[in-house]
């Protein structure tokens, strides 16, 4: 049994490595950076359909997901898009992604399935910022302002 203290510092962890290896993955293919495109190992001409909406996509919600704002959509629509990525493009050419070359798509479909149903995690923007309105004083009404006699 893994103690409650650690259950929020490891998803974060989880969630940290999950969005950096999606928002690189992003990157190369938007900015043909370290390696480029996995298919054509260059940038993927701005606007094509699906291949650079999908890798703006990864790099925003890679972002997002990686410092912990916006994270419960952010992961929701990163694993949306990767799910239509492995049912558009990886399984039509295979049942199984061992021979349809759609591991990461499948393990970062379900990995962002993960971060969007148990949250950030305890290091994660969102939940410095929920502790910052939760620790905001409330608004006092200031005392009542006596009139002056017209």
């Amino acid at each position: 049994m893994v103690p409650a203290q650690l259950k929020g510092p490891v998803l974060s962890l989880f969630r940290i490595v999950v969005g950096l290896l999606f928002l690189l993955h992003g990157a190369a293919s938007i900015f043909g950076i370290l390696g480029g495109n996995p298919v054509t190992g260059k940038a993927v001409p701005v606007g094509t359909w699906p291949g650079w909406w999908a890798a703006l996509i990864q790099l925003v919600c890679g972002a997002l997901v990686l410092v912990g704002l916006f994270t419960r959509p952010a992961a929701l629509l990163a694993s949306g898009s990767m799910a239509y990525a492995y049912f558009v493009v990886h399984q039509p050419h295979g049942l199984l992604p061992i021979s349809n070359g759609g591991e990461a798509a499948a393990m970062f479909c379900w990995s962002f399935l993960l971060v969007a149903v148990l949250g950030p995690g305890t290091w994660a923007l969102d939940a410095l910022l929920s502790r910052r309105r939760s620790a905001a004083p409330a608004d006092t009404p200031s005392a009542p302002r006596a009139s002056v006699p017209a």
